[in-house]
């Protein structure tokens, strides 16, 4: 019954991706595009691709953190980062980022999640994605600009992210903040994860149903149908996005963590970011835990039993 549901509710979820994306075909990236992206990624390693850039937060104002971003999308709503913080109990406490999914339309499951923690001591931040809550573009929905048929944008979107990520951990290791925690999902479970790459100082990183297989997430993935069609009527085929993986995907590069402290949580009915990748994952990632959760790709078990994991496991 649990599969059939999840099937269900899955279904459900990637109909709607496949009618924003389908709002957006116009976007798709021609080869020339793909081309020309590549060119100026030439000789980039991933620290250089995701490196640190100057600026960043420069104080909260009430609970809101805001900056300019260090990558231009040419949406200003998009170009203004932006995330809610709650202070810890010291300078010195630890944070935690909470990296929330694709098309979350709500933070109120974590606002609850981080008044939890932060009772405990912590500082708990929860960043704005690229093109999601503040930043959605005027006349866009919520995320609606983050993952379509537009490779490069999808690309710019998720290095903009980390990029912004890493100005907010270096001003708050500015304020005293020397260890960090990190709870991504789904789509904030992909850049959660190449953050991660770049990044060290975590107590803890926990992945929940992240995207780690690029060439599965265009080719496969039951939410990419309309993308596909697209890319497919300009002319892209499969593998063409190869050249990015040092850069983009998490499978092609390990952790700055110990391998104890990083959990990856897998729905056993996903379709989207199914076992056997996260299982791949874990492997490259040292051979971390991997719990698994009875759902699909979309629901709230899974990030439940990684809540409780992490308090099980006193690293909160």
């Amino acid at each position: 019954m649990r599969g059939t549901l999840a099937w269900w509710v899955d279904g459900a979820m990637c109909n709607m991706m496949h009618a924003l994306q389908w709002r957006r075909r116009r976007d798709a990236s021609r080869p020339a595009d793909l081309k020309a992206y590549r060119e100026s990624c030439l000789g980039l390693s991933r620290g250089d691709y995701l490196a640190l850039a100057d600026g960043g937060p420069t104080g909260p104002v009430g609970e809101a953190l805001e900056w300019t971003s260090p990558r231009s999308s040419g949406h200003p709503e998009n170009d203004r980062a932006r995330a809610w913080i709650m202070p810890g109990a010291s300078r010195n406490s630890p944070a935690v980022l909470l990296l929330h999914a694709l098309m979350s339309a709500s933070d109120a499951g974590y606002r609850r999640l981080a008044s939890r923690w932060n009772a405990r001591g912590w500082t708990v931040v929860f960043p704005h994605l690229p093109f999601h809550y503040s930043r959605t573009p005027l006349g866009t929905w919520n995320g609606e600009l983050a993952i379509t048929a537009d490779l490069v944008r999808n690309a710019e979107g998720v290095r903009q992210a980390v990029m912004e990520m890493r100005q907010l951990m270096a001003w708050l290791r500015s304020g005293g903040t020397r260890e960090f925690g990190l709870v991504g999902t789904s789509y904030g479970g992909w850049t959660g994860a190449l953050l991660a790459s770049v990044e060290a100082d975590w107590r803890f990183v926990a992945l929940v149903q992240p995207i780690v297989n690029m060439d599965k997430a265009v080719w496969e993935s039951p939410g990419s149908a309309v993308l596909r069609r697209e890319l497919r009527r300009l002319g892209h085929s499969r593998g063409g996005t190869e050249w990015f993986d040092h850069l983009g995907s998490p499978l092609h590069s390990p952790l700055a963590c110990e391998a104890g402290r990083i959990v990856v949580t897998a729905g056993l009915h996903d379709r989207v970011s199914p076992m056997a990748d996260l299982e791949a994952a874990a492997g490259v990632w040292g051979g971390c835990e991997l719990l698994h959760a009875e759902q699909g790709h979309f629901g709230y078990a899974a990030l439940r039993e990684t809540v409780c994991h992490i308090e099980r496991r006193g690293w909160i």
